[in-house]
């Protein structure tokens, strides 16, 4: 790896960093790309690259497995919808759909025992949502 590739990961994780405490903020890919100091389509190719999805389904991937844990603290939907920086449910429930495999009022029903009973630590690496993942079972199939 090159001195300018080091650079360049370091800036790309300064701009995922800024979507993991910001997530609830309005983040949009100028001002990600602006953390990162790269031009808004540079940007969006080397996060992809590095991390395997572009940054906006990064960032609705921080949003989503936030919500999973408001859900099974037992807040409403919509307060965890609103609580994540989502301002539109319907975009909300269907992405979160799209993400977990089942709509937030389903998730919220369910027993989460298991989780509850976890380290934390396991309890975010096993509740934690994977595009990655996903598209993988989708190609094994």
């Amino acid at each position: 790896m090159t001195p300018q590739d080091l650079a360049n990961l370091a800036h790309l994780r300064r701009a995922r960093d800024l979507i993991d405490r910001e997530y609830a903020r309005p983040l949009d890919v100028p001002t990600m790309a602006a953390r990162a100091l790269m031009s808004p389509a540079h940007f969006s190719r080397q996060f992809r690259a590095a991390y395997g999805e572009t940054p906006y389904s990064y960032l609705m991937t921080r949003r989503i497995e936030r919500a999973m844990s408001l859900l099974r603290g037992g807040m409403t939907v919509t307060d965890a919808c609103m609580s994540v920086g989502s301002t539109s449910l319907g975009s909300f429930s269907m992405r979160f759909t799209e993400i977990v495999g089942e709509t937030p009022s389903s998730y919220r029903a369910r027993e989460h025992h298991s989780v509850m009973a976890m380290p934390a630590c396991v309890a975010k690496m096993r509740t934690k949502p994977s595009r990655i993942r996903e598209a993988g079972r989708a190609s094994a199939a």
